[in-house]
C-alpha cells in the first residue's frame, strides 16, 4: 500500500520495524489513530531499518501516541545523503511532526 506524504508515495503502512528492509532511504512514524493518523516523525539514513530500531527519539514517538505506531519508507537505493536530508526538511516543513524537531 502506498502512503502519500508531500509529493512523495511511502511504502506502508508497517506494523514493525521488521518489515522494513536495511536500505538507503527516509522513514515516517505515524500514531495510527481510527479518525485520523498523526505524522510523528521523520528522519533519512543509510540503513532505514536500523535507524527506526535504534533511534534516540522513540521514546517521544511513544508518548505521543496512546495507540499504536506505524512505520512508512521511501527507498531510495539512487539518492545520496544529502538529496534524502532535502526531503526530510521538506517534509519535516510541509508537517511539523511533533517529535520531528532536531
Amino acid at each position: 500500500m502506498a502512503i502519500e506524504i508531500g509529493n512523495y508515495s511511502f511504502e506502508g503502512y508497517f506494523s514493525s520495524p521488521a518489515y522494513i528492509e536495511e536500505a538507503p532511504g527516509l522513514y515516517a512514524i505515524f500514531c495510527r489513530h481510527y479518525e485520523k493518523d498523526l505524522l510523528v516523525d521523520t528522519g533519512e539514513s543509510d540503513n532505514v531499518r536500523l535507524r527506526v530500531e535504534n533511534n534516540e527519539k522513540s521514546n517521544c514517538w511513544r508518548r505521543n501516541c496512546p495507540s499504536a505506531l506505524g512505520y512508512a519508507v521511501l527507498y531510495t537505493p539512487d539518492l545520496d545523503e544529502e538529496e534524502r536530508k532535502r526531503i526530510e526538511e521538506e517534509i519535516r516543513d510541509q508537517y511539523n511532526p511533533v517529535c520531528g524537531r532536531k
